[in-house]
């Protein structure tokens, strides 16, 4: 449920609120707007009685959510998220945002190659595998904590923030000690214990959606997250499995852009590359997801594709990659534009 406070309600009317719902068994989640605040609350109503709510002083009224994603709603929180990372503000503005990378850490010399080439083209988040879950378990399974350590070097070099997944609870803590972002991928969105664990770290958090997954729950995967306190979360979408199989890996669900943003609060991040799982699908997939409305985009980069230990037909090279840079950067001034005229700016 929401507690809407009236407007100019004051700071120790919204504190007073939050204590009684505390002492009643809520969690408690604010949301502070220009107009009003919304105190969420998140725990068993059963026996919940709203008057000794109601009669607190700052009270307006109290709303019921009717999504069984509370936290992750619109409801419960109007205002777009922005996640902070160092300088850099993920979501709510209108900066075009690019993960870009190896799909895994082969080597030092490779990471640092693709690295240099991607920050050069305009990346502003350098994405890589330290540890990669892969469908054989004869194929590369990465370099784990050395994949890690080349990733921290290029971060130093490059002042790029890192991304990187994590797959086992185990290897939470190594983790979240290289990275900036932590990414669950599309295997692990139902994985609730790793996702509380997580959680847990406060690190910002990339969620991906399962292959066959709907958009009630891969949401709801997000809730567990916030439930633990962490609110730093971004959605990736980055294709479903279809009946089709023949002229693409997967089936990228564009159409989950604007019904995300309609539903939840959180930054969207499209992955036109595993969304596609072809080189020459990426640029226009991409360009498609911004015009959607997707706050991010991660894509693959490699200087030989063809030599990649994983996913080499959907990496970009690095000429391939500055140029879609541009193209990019181009659309995102238009949409721009578009999006003040619109507003009357």
């Amino acid at each position: 449920m929401i507690v809407v406070m009236k407007g100019g309600a004051t700071a120790d009317q919204i504190a007073a609120v939050v204590g009684q719902l505390t002492k009643m068994g809520f969690k408690t989640h604010l949301s502070e707007g220009v107009e009003r605040t919304l105190v969420g609350a998140i725990g068993d109503k059963t026996n919940f009685s709203g008057d000794p709510i109601l009669c607190l002083d700052g009270v307006m009224e109290i709303v019921p959510i009717r999504r069984p994603y509370k936290l992750v709603s619109r409801e419960a929180h109007p205002r777009d998220t922005v996640i902070k990372v160092g300088s850099l503000a993920i979501g709510g503005d209108h900066k075009l945002l690019v993960m870009a990378g190896p799909c895994s850490v082969e080597s030092r010399e490779q990471l640092l190659e693709t690295a240099r080439a991607c920050r050069a083209a305009g990346a502003t988040i350098l994405r890589g595998g330290a540890f990669k879950p892969r469908t054989s378990p004869y194929a590369f399974q990465g370099l784990g904590e050395r994949g890690l350590e080349y990733l921290a070097e290029a971060r130093a070099e490059l002042d790029m923030p890192i991304i990187t997944e994590v797959m086992d609870s185990e290897d939470v803590g190594l983790v979240a000690r290289y990275a900036d972002i932590m990414q669950i991928g599309a295997r692990n969105m139902q994985n609730f214990t790793l996702l509380r664990k997580v959680a847990r770290t406060g690190k910002p958090i990339m969620l991906k959606r399962g292959p066959s997954a709907t958009i009630e729950e891969f949401l709801l995967a997000a809730e567990y997250l916030l439930s633990e306190g962490n609110t730093q979360v971004m959605l990736c979408e980055r294709g479903i499995r279809t009946h089709e199989n023949a002229y693409t890996r997967n089936t990228l669900d564009i159409s989950a852009v604007p019904v995300i943003k309609r539903e939840s609060h959180l930054p969207v991040i499209v992955d036109p590359s595993h969304g596609t799982g072809k080189w020459y699908l990426v640029g226009p997939m991409a360009k498609a997801a911004l015009v959607a409305g997707a706050d991010g985009l991660m894509m693959e980069v490699h200087p030989r594709p063809a030599e990649a230990l994983s996913d080499g037909p959907q990496a970009l090279l690095p000429d391939t990659f500055s140029r879609l840079m541009a193209e990019l950067s181009e659309l995102k001034g238009v949409l721009h534009r578009y999006a003040l005229q619109t507003v009357g700016v």
